[in-house]
C-alpha cells in the first residue's frame, strides 16, 4: 500500500493510507493548494496535481518500485535559522523517539569497529555515511525510518564511495598547507553527503562543488554549531562513554536540520507547477 506524507503551512506530517489522506482531503483539512509526497517523487507537489477536484484530470502517477528514501522538504530560510533554535528543533524532533536514533548508531558503531580501517573501513566509510544522512534527513523530516537505512547509500555505491574518498583527498591536501585552510575546506565540503542523500543522480564532483555554493557565508555557523557538542563530548567522556548513546543521535539530528535550513526558501506558486519526476 503506498504512503503518503502531507504539508500545510510548511509542516510536513505522515505516512498515512491513501484512503486516509482522501478523508483527510474531502474533510478540508488537506486542500488542493497544499503538498503530498510519496516515494518514488523527486519532490513535493500540489494535491490539486494529484487528487484535482472532480471532473477534472489529475496528473499521471508512474513510478518506480525502487524510490528515494529521504523525504524532500517543504523548504528552508537559506540558512537564516539560529543555531539555538536549529538545536531546539533537534531535541523536539528526538523527545519520546530516541530509542530508535540510538539503536541505529549503535548498529553503525558495531558496523564500522567490524570493518576496521584500511582498505575495507575506506571503501563502505562513504555508503554507511550516505545512510546516516538518508536516516537523519528522513527523522528530522518526520518520515517514517527503518535501522535499514543504513545501508541505503550502497544502491548508489559508485558516487557515495567517490565524494567521500574526493572529499578525503580535498581536505587533506589543504590540509598540507595549513591546518587552518584544511578547516575551512572540511566545513566548505560538510554537505555533500546530504547532498548525495537528497539525489542520487548528482555525481561526486557536483555534489562537492553544490555544497561549496551552499556553504558559502556559512561556514563559521556551522563551527559554532559544532563547538556546541565539544562539552558534551567532554561531558560524555566522564560517563565511560555511555553518554555518546544518546550525543551521537542529537548531533547528527541537529546536522541534519542545518542542512535542511541552508535550502532556500520555495515560493508555493513555483513549487505548486513542478511536474512529478521519477528518480
Amino acid at each position: 500500500m503506498r504512503m503518503w506524507y502531507y504539508a500545510s503551512g510548511g509542516q510536513s506530517a505522515g505516512p498515512v493510507s491513501e484512503d486516509d489522506l482522501r478523508a483527510l482531503i474531502s474533510s478540508g483539512r488537506v486542500g488542493p493548494t497544499d503538498y503530498i509526497w510519496t516515494e518514488g517523487m523527486a519532490n513535493w507537489v500540489a494535491v490539486g496535481q494529484i487528487f484535482p477536484p472532480s471532473g477534472q484530470p489529475a496528473l499521471p502517477l508512474n513510478l518506480p518500485t525502487q524510490a528515494m528514501v529521504a523525504v524532500p522538504p517543504v523548504s528552508g530560510t537559506g540558512g537564516q535559522t539560529p543555531n539555538g533554535v536549529l538545536t531546539a528543533q533537534a531535541r523536539a524532533c528526538l523527545a519520546g523517539r530516541w530509542g530508535q536514533p540510538i539503536g541505529f548508531c549503535l548498529l553503525m558503531g558495531l558496523i564500522q569497529s567490524a570493518a576496521g580501517g584500511f582498505p575495507v573501513g575506506l571503501i563502505v566509510g562513504g555508503p554507511l555515511a550516505v545512510g546516516v544522512c538518508i536516516y537523519f534527513l528522513t527523522f528530522t523530516r518526520g518520515g517514517r525510518c527503518d535501522l535499514d537505512m543504513l545501508f541505503a547509500g550502497f544502491k548508489n555505491f559508485g558516487n557515495a564511495l567517490g565524494a567521500y574518498l574526493l572529499v578525503g583527498l580535498f581536505v587533506f591536501l589543504w590540509c598540507l598547507l595549513l591546518i587552518v585552510p584544511g578547516i575551512v575546506a572540511g566545513l566548505a565540503y560538510s554537505q555533500t553527503l546530504f547532498l548525495l542523500a537528497d539525489d542520487r543522480t548528482l555525481g561526486p564532483r557536483e555534489a562537492i562543488r553544490k555544497s561549496k555554493q551552499m556553504m558559502q557565508g556559512h561556514k563559521w555557523r556551522l563551527a559554532c554549531l559544532q563547538c556546541r557538542f565539544f562539552g558534551w563530548g567532554l561531558l560524555c567522556l566522564l560517563t565511560c562513554g555511555i553518554g555518546f548513546l544518546w550525543l551521537v543521535p542529537y548531533y547528527n539530528a541537529a546536522m541534519a536540520r542545518f542542512y535542511d535550513d541552508l535550502k532556500p526558501p520555495v515560493q508555493p506558486h513555483a513549487q505548486a507547477s513542478q511536474a512529478v519526476q521519477v528518480v
